[in-house]
């Protein structure tokens, strides 16, 4: 037990850092909850808040200064004994304390694991056709559907996931996780016929989806947060560039040793960091530390008051509510939640679906056989990692600008948005027709460039703009924008080859292209109305 007389958490550190940690902000985080927040009496004369209530209205402007309020309370409380927190500000249990080598050691690792997951859910797209061979089948669906089965894994898995480590921490997570995702990685490269394939994919994506959860949450467990926008850079390398990768590894290994050799790869790399994680990493959430403390020292002490500061009382059956039924609320209660998630999930899907055809594409018009198909998906990843530098600089940038001028609102995010939505359509116009005027390959892959520049241009700004809006409720924003996401790339694909028959490439890309510029008005509505409809909303959780 240590008596702590630091600085006090404002409520935006407090919100910033349950959604890294993926949870909303009064579930509690490294530096207590919200609710501890508004129920402190230095913070009553600064909030009368009711959380559950009008999450969409944002929050009051917090300008005045802390200091005053805080060292009167310093001066005149005194801490519970009972309360067991760090042993002062240099205590080595505490994750922020570790030494450098540690800490990014742990970060490094998390953020070759989160490479790995999203890469293994494109990485077999070339080899698909073999996969379509070996079982005998000529299903277009399944065709497409055992590539995007595995982020309706990601729409599942980590509602189960994120209140787990909440309860058992992030490290019990992560290595139950990464087993299970190489057990059933392994279980897809011998599966025997094309049912137990796709099953094994699926708990692939469920089990695959736990770094994707719990990464943000380690990152801001270790690193202050001066330092935590180049980790967090880091990190989101994998989910963004990841999946574009995938293939081109995937076309020149399938070619050498075969489709079922994309799984052992990935088995034997997880492996790896599965053996490294069990050697570096240790439990970083405090939550979870505290909560092991707290019950250490009941056992040495007799005293069976002793309590973690960090501890709220919440029970397993609160911490599932809150994973799975917020979300599906939000979806069908705020139409901000809704819109932007429906305009997130239809173009998100666009990319599975062309994750599904690349391969028959570049083999009917141009030809390409082998390793070379995977070269197919270049233009993708370029354009994806343009468009998150372009975002990050100048999103950022436009956010900045607004907070100087104290006028800052959350529909200042959308501007960016609403430049990159044109992207999108012009792409899938640009790559359609060229593919199907059999034009030289460079051109249809310099068009993927525009699709992977407008899909990034609009994922994150929208996400952003969902952060900005929910603020404490943001994590269950998130989940809910996550899970239909997922369920729309993973089904939307299914009919991706029937299209095609019908249409051909050029209208079939422009059919696509068509339903995306008909999603282009939605940043600009919420620009204009955006603040109008959070002011009229009533968003009871």
């Amino acid at each position: 037990m240590g008596e702590s007389l630091e600085r006090k958490p404002t409520r935006e550190e407090i919100i910033q850092l349950a959604f890294q940690e993926g949870h909303d902000a009064d579930i509690p985080s490294n530096t207590g909850s919200i609710k501890d927040f508004e129920k402190d009496p230095i913070n009553e004369k600064l909030s009368n808040l009711d959380f559950d209530k009008d999450i969409e209205k944002g929050a009051p402007d917090r300008s005045e200064s802390l200091s005053s309020v805080e060292e009167a309370d310093d001066a005149a409380s005194q801490q519970d004994p009972n309360i067991v927190d760090w042993d002062g500000p240099d205590d080595p249990q505490n994750p922020m304390n570790w030494t450098f080598n540690k800490k990014w050691g742990t970060v490094i690792l998390v953020s070759a694991i989160t490479f790995l997951t999203p890469l293994a859910s494109s990485m077999f797209a070339p080899g698909v056709p073999k996969v379509m061979e070996t079982f005998g089948s000529t299903n277009d669906m399944l065709e497409g559907f055992m590539v995007s089965v595995y982020v309706l894994g990601f729409a599942f898995g980590p509602l189960i996931i994120a209140p787990l480590s909440e309860m058992y921490g992030r490290l019990p997570l992560y290595h139950s996780c990464n087993i299970f995702f190489i057990i059933f990685t392994i279980a897809a490269a011998v599966a025997s016929n094309m049912s137990m394939f796709i099953v094994f994919r699926f708990f692939m994506g469920c089990f695959g989806g736990a770094p994707l959860v719990l990464g943000g949450g380690t990152i801001a467990d270790l690193i202050s947060q001066r330092q935590r926008g180049t980790a967090m850079v880091v990190w989101m390398m994998g989910p963004t560039i990841g999946p574009c990768v995938g293939p081109i590894i995937g076309g020149f290994l399938t070619q050498a040793k075969g489709w079922r050799w994309n799984f052992w790869f990935v088995a034997i790399v997880a492996g790896a960091f599965v053996i490294m994680s069990m050697i570096i990493m240790r439990e970083t959430s405090a939550v979870v530390i505290l909560k092991r403390k707290a019950a250490r020292l009941q056992k040495e002490t007799g005293n069976p008051k002793l309590r973690s500061k960090l501890d709220t009382g919440l029970s397993a059956q609160d911490l599932f509510k809150f994973a799975i039924f917020r979300p599906v609320k939000m979806l069908t209660r705020s139409w901000i939640c809704f819109l932007m998630s429906l305009y997130v999930a239809i173009t998100y899907s666009y990319l599975y679906v062309l994750f599904t055809t690349f391969t028959v594409v570049f083999e009917t018009q141009y030809h390409w056989h082998g390793g070379v198909v995977g070269l197919s998906f270049l233009g993708l990843g370029i354009g994806s990692l343009l468009g998150q530098t372009v975002f990050t600089h100048w999103g950022n940038k436009t956010a900045a600008k607004h907070l100087e001028r104290g006028d800052f609102r959350p529909e200042h995010r959308l501007y960016i948005m609403s430049i990159g939505g044109w992207f999108l359509p012009i792409g899938l116009f640009w790559y359609g027709w060229s593919v199907q005027a059999q034009a030289h390959y460079m051109v249809p892959i310099i068009g993927t460039s525009f699709i992977g520049f407008g899909l990034l241009m609009t994922f994150m700004p929208a996400n952003t703009y969902l952060v900005d809006v929910f603020t404490v409720h943001a994590a269950s924003a998130m989940a809910a924008n996550t899970v239909l996401r997922s369920l729309c790339a993973a089904l939307i694909p299914l009919s991706s080859q029937k299209m095609y028959a019908a249409l051909g490439y050029g209208w079939g890309n422009s059919l696509l292209g068509f339903v995306a510029l008909f999603l282009i008005p939605i940043p600009f509505l919420f620009i204009k109305y955006g603040e109008r409809i959070r002011a009229r909303s009533k968003v009871i959780l």
